[in-house]
């Protein structure tokens, strides 16, 4: 079994989607980034690149390469999945929390959890994704941005 963390952080800005969990929010502000900024899915593709010691998304998917600009982070997330495949691992299971003054997030949760468990070829049972605010303190209480964190526990599969 190997356990991995993963960290995310992405500014609010306005003109861009929100997409969190691979899940469109209506919202007034989106997350910048390269790509669709999905701010969860990053947290927990680096969870699973930390468990196979793999690096972390920044060094699969640079920033730097036109070819991720606007992707999917779903996208990114099926290549993960098939990278902690190759190697002989599947999930035991996911747990992540999103950090975010606003908006809620708890309507969103099941089909976040839906669309990661299928990414990962997993039972929805294994993904505990949850919400919190800051109570307005920090940039995530200021509305400057969201952040995530997941914590990852593969197991060798049996075959």
């Amino acid at each position: 079994m190997k356990v991995g963390i993963g960290y995310d952080v992405h500014k609010l800005v306005e003109n861009r989607k929100l997409i969190i969990g691979g899940v469109k929010i209506e919202h007034n502000m989106g997350l910048l980034g390269h790509s669709d900024a999905d701010v969860l899915l990053h947290a927990v593709m680096d969870a699973v690149l930390g468990a196979l010691g793999k690096g972390d998304i920044g060094k699969h998917f640079p920033d730097t390469d036109m070819k991720y600009k606007d992707i999917s982070s779903m996208s990114l997330l099926e290549s993960v999945a098939s990278t902690m495949s190759e190697a002989g691992y599947e999930i035991g299971n996911l747990d992540a929390v999103i950090v975010a003054q606003s908006p809620k997030m708890a309507p969103f949760i099941p089909k976040m959890v839906q669309n990661i468990a299928s990414a990962l070829a997993c039972d929805e049972q294994q993904i505990n994704i949850k919400a919190t605010t800051t109570e307005w303190l920090g940039f995530e209480g200021r509305k400057e941005g969201i952040s995530s964190q997941a914590v990852v526990l593969l197991n060798h599969r049996v075959e």
